[in-house]
């Protein structure tokens, strides 16, 4: 034999059978990203843990950075069905005021260490290695969960329209890809910010992304009753 296999190794024939293996491949990479980021994961190394060889690996991914698409709306499309129930936790009574709606989006979501860490690598990291084909398939589905993610927050956020909606979804995006990294610095940065001249250059992840979603609904929301919100294009 001249890969890594092991030697039980069978072909998945039928759908279902597939549908194990990708699953199999995306948990694999689920527990790598808990021991070291995405710019550290090789193909070799992620065929080895799941226990096949690359070859066969490519058969349902054709690059890593396919794998970790993927992996990012499962993550994601989780998040969204989960968030729900923690928009609608805790000793308040009736809906939460637009503050409690960002600090709740915000703590959520800091609890999803996979879900961020593929946010803030999305961009600068997994982009770089893939066929336009793939890309287009990720960026529908990732568009649609997206638009879910809109519908939800206006389910909690009623004066909000659905283009600001949109906006404050999209800011969560890439307020997440940006704060993340800074929140997670490297231990020789994390070491040097103990210095109390260096406290302000702390990110806390989840206090920071809150009040820029907060910052963000108030704005829109102001302009909305203004009658003067034009949201961005694209």
């Amino acid at each position: 034999m001249t890969d890594d296999r092991p030697a039980q190794f069978q072909r998945a024939r039928s759908a279902e059978q597939r549908e194990i293996r990708k699953r199999d491949i995306l948990d694999a990479a689920t527990r790598l990203l808990a021991e070291m980021p995405v710019r550290d994961i090789s193909l070799r190394e992620l065929s080895r843990r799941v226990g096949l060889s690359k070859t066969n690996v490519v058969r349902y991914f054709v690059t890593r950075e396919a794998v970790f698409f993927e992996l990012l709306n499962r993550e994601l499309a989780r998040w969204i069905e989960e968030l729900p129930a923690e928009l609608t936790a805790g000793p308040a009574v009736g809906p939460l005021p637009p503050k409690g709606v960002t600090e709740a989006v915000a703590h959520s979501l800091a609890d999803r260490d996979t879900l961020c860490e593929l946010i803030g690598s999305a961009g600068s990291e997994l982009e770089r290695n893939i066929s336009a084909e793939s890309v287009r398939d990720f960026k529908i589905t990732h568009t649609r969960l997206l638009g879910s993610l809109a519908d939800l927050l206006r389910a909690h956020l009623p004066a909000l329209g659905p283009p600001a909606a949109r906006e404050v979804v999209s800011l969560t995006i890439v307020c997440t890809a940006g704060l993340w990294p800074f929140a997670h610095p490297s231990p020789a940065v994390a070491e040097a910010q103990r210095d109390p001249e260096l406290a302000a250059t702390r990110v806390d992840f989840a206090e920071r992304l809150a009040r820029t979603l907060h910052l963000a609904v108030t704005g829109l929301l102001a302009l909305e009753r203004e009658g003067t919100d034009s949201p961005p294009k694209g």
